[in-house]
């Protein structure tokens, strides 16, 4: 048992690219769940062996690890793939041994924010349905995908605006985010006060972090075709996750963190593990390092 059982720590496998051989690859490094991604489709994943697959390997794996979430990311509102993608998934959430189903709120391409809510009510106010009746939540990502208020073409979930919108269109309580840092930063939006007012809807966390290059901004703003900000593994970027981890806690925030890798610009390549198993120590220490039972009275 690892104790911290509020708050997990994981990473993110590519449920499309040889998952089991992955996962045992990994495991032994200390993580303590996963989420496992698809693309925009789930042709040809068969989702119960799959399952049962992941669920043997991590049963006999020491400290209990668990898959944390499953997730698809495509654009919900013009892709019925993804669609069915999500209802698979919500339907098959059990079979991996998780409650969460993690994704994209889809986007009409080319449109405003508010031009989408009508598609966005309407593909899913059933899936919310859906996981209601099966115990499920869905957690929609906040990347706004290179997309802006007025133009964009995968995800109108990534500002607290849009999360208004969403949430009093579809108000379910099965609806929530996947938020991280990162995307906010991208923005130029401190996360933390974010954090404190959302932390209630906050049911999944992605481990990525940004470092924003406050010189390039100065110099030439966020619209002078040099980069202004590097999406970072936690430990190299911005964020204090330390107050991350104590606003998840204080807002009785009970989950993952799982981290996505594959974007750091320096830990890449040969060095992509080496930066992964850094941010799990850093974020584990970030945590309040091991766990120590109060004394008995």
């Amino acid at each position: 048992m690892i104790g911290h059982e509020d708050i997990r720590l994981g990473t993110l496998i590519k449920g499309d690219q040889e998952p089991l051989e992955y996962l045992r690859q990994i495991l032994p490094l200390g993580f303590e769940c996963v989420q496992i991604v698809f693309g925009s489709s789930l042709a040809g994943i068969d989702l119960q062996r799959l399952a049962g697959e992941c669920r043997e390997i991590l049963e006999k794996s020491p400290g209990q690890p668990r898959v944390s979430a499953v997730g698809i990311y495509g654009n919900p509102l013009i892709d019925d793939e993804t669609v069915g993608g999500f209802s698979a998934l919500i339907a098959a959430a059990a079979d991996f041994g998780c409650g969460l189903v993690c994704g994209f709120a889809g986007r009409l391409p080319g449109r405003p924010v508010p031009e989408s809510l009508p598609r966005f009510q309407q593909v899913f106010k059933p899936l919310a349905g859906q996981a209601e009746d099966r115990g499920v939540r869905i957690a929609f990502e906040n990347c706004d995908m290179g997309g802006t208020w007025e133009h964009g073409d995968w995800n109108i979930a990534h500002s607290p605006t849009a999360w208004e919108l969403m949430f009093e269109a579809i108000p379910s309580p099965a609806l929530g985010l996947e938020w991280e840092p990162c995307h906010q930063l991208v923005s130029l939006v401190d996360p933390l006060p974010q954090l404190r007012q959302w932390v209630g809807k906050v049911f999944h966390l992605h481990g990525k972090d940004a470092t924003v290059q406050w010189d390039a901004v100065r110099r030439v703003g966020i619209r002078g075709g040099r980069t202004y900000v590097q999406h970072r593994t936690p430990g190299f970027g911005d964020t204090n996750w330390a107050d991350v981890i104590s606003i998840l806690r204080e807002g009785g925030f009970r989950g993952t963190i799982d981290i996505e890798g594959w974007h750091d610009p320096v830990y890449r390549n040969d060095l992509e593990m080496t930066g992964q198993v850094h941010a799990l120590k850093y974020l584990k220490w970030c945590r309040g390092g091991e766990f120590v039972p109060n004394p008995r009275k």
